[in-house]
């Protein structure tokens, strides 16, 4: 039997690969969120969270050039820190991953609402679409990988147009100047930093890139630089319309309405719905190479850490299973907060992890890692307590199953 994954991917399709996973909700969706609560502020919050994200894409490239193995920081924990620790950024990563596919299968569903103007319920559409990328992801990753390039492609092409029409028209509508709070800015930041993790999956997928030495870093930094450059000119788009948006699912979708011909709405729309069809597929993708490694470990059912025919099979479609779930939650706003504070505690153990990297292992000056840490913990620390509590439970069930897992091996 097969144990270990084929390395097939290269530089362009590490970048496409992170491309892939960031341009779906995070223009889509958290941009507005943000937008709504601090006003023109949304772009130095873009811009901070790009900060804080670079920093931990740094610590995940050299982590995972070091290391290529499935699982991102699940193995980092374990290699350079501890077993609890490399438990609890499994976890994270899990948790934090499969509410950032719910909000892309609910996202995906109010922009096909928005696009054929009827009222749709969300999540028996969002959960339809899970289940038909599911066979897709089963099917084979080489017909996903060609799959998600075209999206990127056409994706990219269809912001450019939003953000040129956007930015030079005469229709503007903002809205008054916001004083944003201290604590709005930074949880609007912490929503924001969502965004930028796509490139993550690039490491999760670590032991099926060609040369992780030389392909990693750079595929992440590029990611991180054009998500950048577009996220900034969405802003600044929506900042302008920011009158014609209140408090819609669909920001662009709604922003396109107020200053553009209907052909831009359709663009828009579609690119939305392709953009998160993209999201899903990398993420079941990178959520399944988590769990397979969770399940090599006994840190999760044995069924988990096998594959069929080269797959992952059980855990595609445990992460599945999971990820609709999830989406019972109906709530796009949830499930993007849930993931932002998840994922600050994940990243917050990479770079603790990154910070016991010596000699030729260390690719970036320890300073970086430092900068991303408290980056994590500080954005973390604005998100709504209720958030914490229920990730502090299902983390606390996650090591009891754990330890039921351990006790049945040992017995």
């Amino acid at each position: 039997m097969t144990t270990k994954l084929e390395r097939e991917i290269g530089l362009v399709g590490a970048v496409l690969l992170g491309l892939g996973s960031m341009l779906g909700s995070g223009v889509f969706v958290s941009i507005g969120l943000a937008e709504n609560m601090v006003g023109w502020w949304v772009l130095p919050a873009i811009l901070l969270a790009a900060l804080v994200a670079s920093c931990n894409a740094l610590s995940s490239a050299q982590l995972a050039a070091s290391h290529a193995r499935a699982g991102g920081t699940y193995e980092y924990g374990y290699v350079f820190l501890f077993p609890a620790a490399g438990f609890t950024a499994g976890t994270m990563f899990l948790l934090a991953k499969s509410a950032s596919a719910a909000t892309a299968a609910l996202a995906f569903a109010a922009y096909l609402d928005a696009l054929i103007g009827t009222d749709l319920t969300l999540v028996p559409v969002a959960l339809t679409l899970i289940v038909a990328l599911t066979a897709l992801v089963l099917a084979g990753l080489r017909r996903a990988n060609w799959l998600n390039a075209a999206i990127v492609l056409l994706v990219v092409a269809a912001l450019a147009v939003f953000v040129v029409l956007g930015g030079v028209s005469q229709d503007a509508e903002p809205l008054n100047s916001v004083q944003a709070s201290a604590p709005n800015f930074l949880h609007a930041c912490a929503l924001l930093f969502v965004a930028f993790t796509g490139y993550g999956r690039v490491a999760t997928m670590a032991e099926e890139v060609r040369d992780p030495k030389r392909t990693i870093p750079p595929a992440i930094l590029a990611t991180i630089a054009v998500t950048t450059i577009l996220y900034l000119g969405v802003g600044h788009v929506l900042t302008l319309h920011a009158g014609s948006l209140t408090d819609a699912a669909t920001p662009l979708e709604a922003a396109s309405r107020a200053f553009g011909p209907e052909w831009l709405v359709i663009v828009v729309a579609a690119a939305a719905m392709l953009a998160m069809i993209g999201v899903l597929l990398n993420l079941i993708l990178g959520l399944s190479r988590v769990l397979l490694a969770m399940g090599r470990r006994g840190d999760a059912p044995a069924l988990f850490g096998k594959l069929r025919g080269g797959e992952p099979v059980a855990a595609i479609v445990g992460m599945a299973v999971v990820v609709g779930g999830l989406c019972l939650l109906g709530d796009i706003r949830v499930a993007w907060t849930f993931s932002a504070m998840t994922v600050l505690v994940y990243y917050a153990i990479t770079n603790a992890a990154a910070l016991r990297l010596q000699g030729e292992e260390r690719l970036f000056p320890r300073w970086i890692a430092w900068v991303g840490l408290a980056g994590c913990l500080g954005l973390a620390a604005f998100v709504p307590p209720l958030y914490w509590l229920s990730a502090s439970l299902a983390l606390g069930a996650a090591f009891g199953l754990r330890t039921v897992i351990r006790l049945r091996l040992t017995s």
